[in-house]
């Protein structure tokens, strides 16, 4: 697939929404039932303890979901909104001209991610959970001669869907766990 240079002039990437919406919701179905269940078991730890620890876990998560890649003429950056504090997640910006090589890693779990690495010897990794990722590819390949035929996402969509899938059963297990500590029908 060819890609025409003047298409790049500015191009943002956002993260995948199948990608978001499934975290943002294993999230929650992962903590929502904690606080019914602290006051259920009359636990040591107060239920509005939990809501407002809950609440700013999800703002974080949704924080590190809002990262971008933007590309044009001159560089590849990854950025997030103004609202997120640079402390929590930086992001950074790479000349095309500084790329140098595209550098394959294995993860601990056997796939594989992609490193860009630049003239003075700095890795940035390669955002690999982008909408249009064959797309960011082959900018990536126009802009920087480098063969990328073989680079694929970490993750497939239908690995998403299945955790979802598998999400969406434990919020039906939530509802009911909820429904058993607030009106007590054990």
């Amino acid at each position: 697939m060819t890609v025409n240079l003047a298409e790049t002039s500015t191009t943002t990437f956002r993260l995948s929404p199948l990608i978001r919406i499934t975290l943002l919701s294993l999230y929650l179905a992962l903590t929502i039932p904690l606080p019914f269940l602290a006051s259920f078991t009359a636990a040591p730890t107060p239920p509005n303890l939990l809501w407002v620890g809950i609440s700013i876990g999800f703002v974080a998560l949704y924080a590190v979901l809002t990262e971008r890649v933007i590309v044009d003429e001159q560089t590849i950056q990854v950025t997030y909104p103004n609202w997120v504090p640079k402390f929590f997640r930086k992001g950074w910006s790479l000349s095309w001209s500084e790329v140098k090589e595209l550098k394959p890693r294995t993860t601990g779990q056997g796939g594989m991610v992609y490193y860009f690495l630049s003239r003075e010897g700095k890795a940035y990794l390669l955002p690999m959970r982008v909408a249009g990722f064959a797309r960011l590819v082959n900018i990536v390949q126009a802009k920087t001669g480098i063969n990328t035929t073989d680079v694929r996402p970490l993750a497939q969509p239908w690995m998403y869907m299945i955790l979802f899938g598998f999400t969406l059963l434990l919020l039906l297990v939530d509802a009911w766990t909820i429904n058993v500590a607030v009106n007590g029908n054990w």
